[in-house]
């Protein structure tokens, strides 16, 4: 088999704030069709290197590639412009507004000609589509009309989810998407991101959950005080052996090489 070309990638990325120093020299890729766990303790790096990825910060040295061509990112819309998109705990939601025009937030398609100048949606390809993308990853919305306060946790992140799908070309991050839901919404949710790795567009998932970030990676990826410091095989390793990693505890992933 030929060697498989990242979807995305950083490449000796360092982001330093005054004296602290973020990320040191950090590599991560993202293959195709892909679920990639992204660990570590509280300030080992986790945010920082997602705001690199997604435009927020831009890398102090270092690389960022997506589809084996160097990019330079100057803002979240430069990645969003290249197909990455991004969900995160709060969701991001408008609650008030129901789930198609949540889909469609900031993205509303118009009408052609000169209703569409004036202002008049086009709700029946607006509807339509995002029934599509909602049946297509089995989130069961029972009213698409109703506004997303009256929704389940595992409703509307299904819909968050379904709307980063609906615009991402390239990658999905997820940042902490089941911290707040109850067991059987996070199961929802992990099903979801097999659905979305099933479509052919990767995941990369950030987690504190240790058994589902086992349960749905492929590889693991674990920082440690802004460094990487072991890439894990959910089928090799265990989640002590991730503890034990995120923590410093352990210094090698057990198979001979060295973690860091």
């Amino acid at each position: 088999m030929g060697q498989t070309t990242p979807i995305l990638e950083a490449k000796a990325v360092t982001k330093s704030f005054g004296a602290v120093n973020a990320l040191q020299n950090v590599d991560f890729w993202v293959n195709p069709a892909e679920v990639i766990g992204l660990i570590g303790d509280n300030g080992a790096g986790k945010s920082t290197l997602i705001n690199v990825l997604t435009g927020v910060f831009p890398p102090d040295s270092g690389q960022l590639i997506f589809d084996g061509k160097a990019v330079h990112l100057h803002g979240p819309q430069d990645a969003r412009n290249l197909g990455v998109e991004t969900v995160y705990q709060d969701l991001a939601i408008a609650p008030h507004l129901d789930s198609v025009a949540n889909m469609y937030l900031g993205r509303e398609e118009r009408l052609g000609g000169i209703l569409g100048k004036m202002g008049f949606l086009d709700n029946k390809t607006m509807n339509s589509s995002s029934a599509d993308h909602l049946n297509r990853l089995r989130v069961r919305i029972p009213d698409p009309t109703r506004p997303m306060t009256t929704l389940s946790g595992g409703q509307r992140q299904g819909v968050a989810v379904a709307r980063s799908v609906m615009w991402a070309s390239k990658v999905v991050i997820m940042d902490e998407p089941i911290a707040a839901l109850g067991v059987a919404q996070a199961t929802m949710v992990l099903d979801l991101i097999s659905e979305v790795r099933g479509s052919g567009i990767p995941v990369v998932f950030i987690s504190h959950n240790m058994p589902h970030v086992f349960e749905v990676c492929d590889r693991i990826v674990v920082l440690r005080l802004g460094e990487v410091v072991a890439h894990l095989d959910p089928n090799v390793h265990t989640t002590d052996d991730a503890v034990s990693l995120m923590t410093g505890s352990m210094e090698s992933v057990g198979n001979g090489e060295k973690a860091a």
